[in-house]
């Protein structure tokens, strides 16, 4: 496969498949792992729908979990192009398709109330500055709601998931009041919590989170993933997790 200017193939950890990246349009990063191994998905059959999906990682990583069919949604030209291609050179064209596509006008092909799983690694920043849209426009709509707000994930997310079905995330801890609001807005109610701390004694810095369209109240709070240790390296917790062992 030729690799375009500043493109390279990283592995997903734990897996044989090859991603392409690009450190200059926004590469994926350890919470989108996590929510590939977080998220509950059906094994055998079924069809999951992966919102922001960038640079397809999370559908990637979910065929290792999943035989369902997969739809990852983005809107940005370049990200699509190397997804598609990543699914050719895993040989996942088969299981996986990429629409590029605005969040909130996702085309009519895509059945509403159709999925069983919903996922989304949305930008996490509510503001952007002229200066970071004009420094890299690529990263800045990753990061930051300029296309799409938590509420526009959470409304789109409910909208497409069956009844019953799953949506999951991954965001900022201190956006978690926001996401139970807008989940019970929209009929997700929070079934799974799981806080990521990048040391044992530091603060969250990630949340993930699993709601359950028109479910019954009452969410679990999983025993949180510590990232590193005293030393700086990997915790045995966070490697076995990232790892899929």
């Amino acid at each position: 496969m030729k690799l375009f200017d500043g493109e390279r193939l990283d592995y997903i950890a734990g897996t044989d498949l090859k991603v392409l990246q690009s450190p200059n349009v926004f590469s994926f990063s350890i919470d989108a792992i996590l929510l590939g191994r977080f998220v509950q998905v059906p094994i055998q059959k079924g069809n999951i729908l992966d919102l922001c999906t960038g640079n397809g990682v999370i559908p990637t990583l979910l065929t290792t979990r999943s035989k369902a069919n997969i739809i990852g949604v983005e809107i940005q030209n370049k990200l699509v192009d190397m997804a598609r291609r990543t699914s050719e050179l895993n040989e996942l064209h088969n299981q996986i398709q990429f629409v590029e596509s605005d969040l909130n006008h996702i085309p009519s092909e895509l059945k509403r109330g159709f999925f069983d799983v919903v996922t989304c690694n949305p930008p996490y920043f509510e503001t952007v500055t002229e200066h970071e849209i004009n420094r890299n426009e690529h990263f800045a709509i990753a990061r930051h709601e300029i296309y799409c707000t938590l509420e526009d994930v959470v409304r789109v997310s409910s909208q497409y998931v069956k009844q019953k079905g799953k949506m999951a995330l991954v965001h900022r801890p201190e956006r978690l009041t926001d996401i139970i609001h807008h989940m019970r807005t929209y009929r997700i109610e929070p079934k799974r919590i799981q806080f990521v701390h990048p040391k044992a004694n530091k603060d969250a810095n990630m949340v993930l989170v699993e709601g359950i369209k028109d479910g019954k109240a009452g969410v679990t709070c999983l025993p949180p993933i510590v990232v590193y240790n005293e030393q700086g390296t990997y915790t045995e917790q966070f490697r076995s997790i990232y790892e899929g062992k």
